[in-house]
């Protein structure tokens, strides 16, 4: 088959250098554009030396006459609003996209607004007649949809670890709804790449710390994802840390068992609902699952463990936050889009050390 012409709009962040490694490296897409606000007229290659021969690719300015647009799919790795604001034009044309940002993980505006107030953005949307067509890309929960959409909303990075930690669970019965609490460390680079006193590295080296407490943006996501499995409405606690790691998500996922649920249950239930999902592995307690096993890679790791003494169900679920929570989730949106199977470009087990 012809390759799939892509266009990438914020390329200069680290989430647009996510979606070119990869790209890279797939045999069906070829990066036909590279846009970004900033370094306008300089090789990507200048901005990341380890691009220097495989892709030396100009950034091409916004609204650069110059800039081809011959795409059949455009990544949208930019902040909120940008989306929203230019994506139309490109959908008119028949052009598929995907946004990394929440402009589009929300099929209605009364649940945009309230995530939009969570992360200080005004409550109107540039584009409110696109969300009824949006599809979330969480490929494990909606490849169906995400086969049939020309705009798909990807998953923040916090809510792929804990929706893909907690859904066999939330599915197959084995807890109480109301007993949910995750708790979420992540790495620097879920910063982005902008400079920020808070993300210094005398600040951040051998810190770390909780931040927006009960308040963080990606609840909404996940209280909406695990609430459609349960048929009802579901609540939880969800604490998000920065420690002074690169890039990596860990979760540890706590819910209280119902009776008759045990390890045996919990570890059936898991594997028989990803039997399917090629990028998720489920473990038992008996293999340490650590943030390198998964680092550069498009994996989710999943370990399933039981307190017995207190009748909890304990999960730990691990991801790279710039692959399977960025980037590598949008390659694997974009395969299923155009018919391909999602693990073209993405099956490489990742870097260690």
């Amino acid at each position: 088959m012809d390759k799939i012409k892509v266009g990438i709009i914020g390329a200069g962040g680290y989430g647009g250098c996510g979606a070119i490694e990869l790209l890279l490296n797939h045999p069906y897409a070829e990066i036909r554009g590279l846009v970004a606000k900033q370094d306008v007229g300089r090789p990507i290659s200048e901005l990341y030396p380890h691009l220097t021969g495989f892709c030396d690719l100009p950034v091409f300015a916004p609204d650069d006459q110059d800039c081809p647009d011959d795409f059949q799919v455009v990544f949208f790795a930019t902040p909120d609003g940008v989306g929203q604001s230019t994506a139309p034009a490109w959908i008119k044309k028949g052009i598929k996209v995907i946004d990394y940002s929440g402009d589009f993980r929300f099929n209605d505006l009364e649940t945009y607004k309230g995530y939009a107030t969570r992360i200080g953005r005004p409550q109107e949307h540039a584009s409110p007649e696109l969300l009824p067509q949006s599809v979330y890309g969480l490929a494990e929960l909606h490849r169906n949809e995400i086969s049939g959409t020309n705009l798909v909303g990807n998953p923040g990075c916090f809510a792929v670890s804990c929706i893909l930690g907690l859904s066999p669970a939330i599915k197959s019965n084995l807890i109480e709804p109301d007993s949910i609490i995750f708790d979420a460390k992540t790495g620097v680079s879920g910063a982005g790449k902008t400079p920020n006193p808070t993300f210094h590295y005398p600040a951040r080296y051998e810190s770390m710390n909780a931040y927006k407490i009960s308040g963080h943006q990606h609840v909404y996501e996940i209280e909406r994802e695990l609430s459609l499995l349960a048929g009802q409405d579901i609540k939880v606690t969800f604490t998000p840390h920065v420690v002074p790691l690169c890039r990596g998500i860990l979760t540890t996922i706590y819910g209280q068992l119902n009776e008759g649920q045990n390890l045996k249950t919990a570890e059936e239930a898991y594997r028989s609902f990803y039997k399917n999902d090629v990028f998720v592995r489920v473990f038992g307690p008996e293999k340490l699952q650590v943030s390198t096993n998964v680092r550069g890679s498009n994996f989710c790791n999943i370990s399933v463990n039981v307190d017995e003494r207190t009748g909890k169900l304990i999960v730990v679920s691990l991801i790279d936050n710039l692959v399977k929570g960025q980037a590598g989730s949008a390659v694997q949106n974009m395969n299923i889009m155009f018919g391909l199977d999602e693990t073209e470009g993405l099956l490489h087990p990742g870097s260690f050390p």
